[in-house]
């Protein structure tokens, strides 16, 4: 059984587990959290409706500019995409026919989009007996060996973080032997502190990604930029297609940066309903990884139950993030995205079920 290597396909993976979609559906496999955009999106979208019409800036602005003025670079540090994963098929490009470092389990769009440009793919696996944890000795021994080394903090699927020091000591690492990409999709979850972006003068040799999908609930809209030197933005760019933002992406994502107390809460909930659920995962016996982003992993306590498990959850209508797809994982870990109290209590209530019954 082939199931969706993505989360968010709540129907199309019942499909394929061959099961019938009840009527009430809880998606935890995705990790947008469940508060909806800010505010303004639905007060203001009268406004945003008569940006249909019109040709969109070709530079994504007003976005551009204020993603500059929020992160305190210069606009030709920036480059805007149609979502984060446009800009893998950029990076893809760059590293055609060579050599990239990956670490395992990993999102699956690296993969694929390297795969695509016949990249030579070597991977650090993430073990376990290690907590999941990168180890810098094996970073260290792979990087004469590739062009440039794939990294997201925190870490997809495990929510694994690597401090700024950290970061540091990686990027001194690769300093004249390759590119470091860091993908931080998930850092507005922790805060800007904990970003990399500004050290990028002190290491140009570094290109970061950010999506404002996960934060600000805009994953319909698909809007996703990276920082790098100008020379490095200049030939991300070089093919992309022309207005490749539309416009009603480049208005509300501008808008957004100024969003701080929407920031605030969001960041709060997630962290309140992380905290219960992994009080009670370590109730119920279950392994869980220390997560700092807005989703969790989880093993039974006896993990050879983990596909019904699975699937007595889809006839409950929870559904989990399978890690079949996650190299390492196996299947033998759950994702959950963490969502509304009510809704996190929903699960525990169906897990707490399930674990009575066997």
């Amino acid at each position: 059984m082939k199931l969706p290597e993505h989360g968010a396909n709540p129907h199309r993976l019942y499909e394929q587990a061959g099961q019938k979609p009840p009527s009430d559906i809880i998606d935890f496999s995705e990790n947008v959290h469940p508060f909806g955009p800010p505010d303004f999106v639905k007060e203001q979208w009268a406004n945003f409706f008569g940006l249909v019409a019109s040709y969109p800036d070709p530079q994504a602005e007003p976005f551009k500019s204020q993603a500059a003025i929020y992160h305190g670079v210069e606009k030709q540090h920036i480059a805007v995409g149609n979502g984060a994963a446009e800009i893998f098929t950029w990076l893809a490009k760059r590293y055609r026919n060579k050599r990239v470092l990956l670490v395992e389990p990993a999102f699956s769009e690296y993969r694929s989009t390297l795969t695509a440009e016949k990249i030579h793919i070597i991977e650090i696996n993430l073990k376990p007996e290690n907590s999941w944890q990168l180890q810098l000795d094996e970073v260290e021994k792979q990087l004469a060996h590739c062009d440039a080394f794939y990294l997201c903090n925190p870490h997809n699927p495990t929510g694994r973080l690597l401090d700024v020091p950290k970061l540091t000591e990686i990027a001194e690492l690769c300093k004249g032997k390759c590119e470091l990409v860091i993908d931080e999709a998930f850092i507005d979850f922790v805060g800007e502190h904990a970003s990399f972006i500004p050290m990028l003068d002190s290491h140009p040799h570094v290109i970061i990604v950010r999506s404002m999908t996960k934060m600000y609930a805009l994953a319909g809209l698909r809007l996703g930029y990276v920082i790098a030197t100008a020379d490095i933005i200049s030939e991300l760019t070089d093919s992309a297609a022309h207005w490749n933002v539309n416009g009603l992406a480049a208005a509300a994502g501008a808008r957004c940066f100024s969003e701080e107390t929407y920031r605030e809460r969001v960041i709060a909930a997630a962290t309140s309903e992380r905290v219960k659920m992994e009080a009670y995962l370590e109730a119920t016996g279950c392994t869980f990884i220390p997560s700092a982003a807005n989703f969790l992993c989880f093993q039974l306590p006896n993990p050879q139950l983990s596909e019904p498990f699975f699937q007595a959850m889809l006839k409950a209508g929870i559904v989990l993030r399978h890690t079949y797809s996650f190299k390492g994982m196996d299947g033998q870990w759950f994702r959950i995205g963490m969502k509304s109290a009510l809704a996190m209590e929903r699960l525990r209530k169906e897990m707490h079920q399930w674990f009575r019954d066997n």
